[in-house]
């Protein structure tokens, strides 16, 4: 069972294309999804199988042989998860009728703390301007920066922003309302407040915008050719202005998101409203944070109290 580089077959480019437009995946889970469909089309062609073809007992099989390759329990939950979605829409289609990957779990692994920033490291780098780079990068990727730790956006929340509102945009700002419409996961929109210091990056980017966009052009940040932005050259571009700013760790889209969440749970503890600011479905998404709010807890503890077990 291999995942060696292949064209995808018209089944899984169609899936793929439906969870591109009516779920909105973002572009990293997609490519994730894509390898996945490609471990299955090559596990059943080894079988002389058609996609429609395979049934619980292969694919618990094909489960195993990913865990004897050595993929850990997150990248096979991926893998099953990318296989269950393609056969509960071949469902719907009526191409199938039962889902042979229903009732097979992952693997169970011990969910890891995200990785957030201390707050002077996050505030660093929200405030950090490159003298190096060209001025209208800079002013652009402020303002990603402020958006990314100031508002918790996933960067395909961010990417999805334009310029004006309208039923066909992903997602705006109300510069003077002081808040930005997104569409998240599920395609499920949400209300986010925006902090004056993003207000003022995004209004200082828009004075300049113009100089990079192609005419037409809706979405708020573009690249240099003048198109919307991809999630590569976002994740790029945050790692190098981080690397600039002098922060040893190394900075993505999400760990701003964390961040956000985190900040905002030790200074409020009110779970509940991190929750809708997240945009997260479940409670018990959002209880992660509290395991890294407990931590901040035991370091002042540790730091502070006269019985605590502080090194000597």
């Amino acid at each position: 069972m291999t995942s060696e580089a292949a064209p995808l077959g018209d089944t899984s480019i169609a899936f793929l294309q439906h969870l591109q437009v009516q779920r909105r995946l973002a572009p990293r889970t997609l490519t994730m999804y894509g390898a996945a469909l490609l471990r299955l089309e090559h596990a059943a062609a080894e079988q002389q199988l058609a996609l429609t073809q395979v049934r619980p007992p292969h694919v618990r099989r094909w489960a195993a042989m990913l865990h004897g390759q050595g993929l850990g329990p997150r990248s096979i939950a991926i893998h099953l998860a990318a296989w269950r979605g393609l056969y509960r829409w071949l469902g719907r289609e009526g191409q199938v009728s039962a889902n042979p990957v229903d009732g097979l779990r992952p693997p169970k692994a011990g969910r890891p703390l995200p990785k957030a920033l201390a707050v002077d490291e996050a505030v660093v780098l929200a405030d950090h301007h490159d003298p190096a780079t060209d001025p209208l990068l800079d002013l652009r990727d402020h303002a990603m920066t402020e958006l990314l730790y100031g508002c918790g956006l996933r960067a395909a929340e961010l990417i999805g922003l334009d310029c004006i509102a309208g039923p066909d945009a992903a997602g705006w700002i109300d510069l003077e309302g002081g808040d930005a419409q997104v569409l998240g996961k599920g395609s499920n929109r949400r209300i986010v407040p925006v902090g004056p210091p993003a207000v003022a990056a995004v209004q200082a980017w828009l004075a300049v915008r113009h100089q990079m966009a192609r005419a037409g052009e809706l979405a708020l940040f573009v690249s240099r050719r003048g198109t919307r932005l991809t999630d590569s050259q976002l994740r790029r571009r945050l790692a190098q202005r981080a690397q600039s700013a002098g922060l040893t760790s190394h900075v993505h889209p999400h760990m701003l998101r964390h961040s956000y969440a985190s900040h905002l749970l030790q200074s409020s503890g009110d779970l509940r409203a991190v929750q809708e600011l997240l945009g997260h479905a479940q409670i018990s998404t959002t209880q992660v944070y509290t395991r890294l709010d407990y931590q901040h807890l035991a370091r002042i503890y540790d730091a502070a109290h006269p019985r605590a077990r502080r090194k000597p």
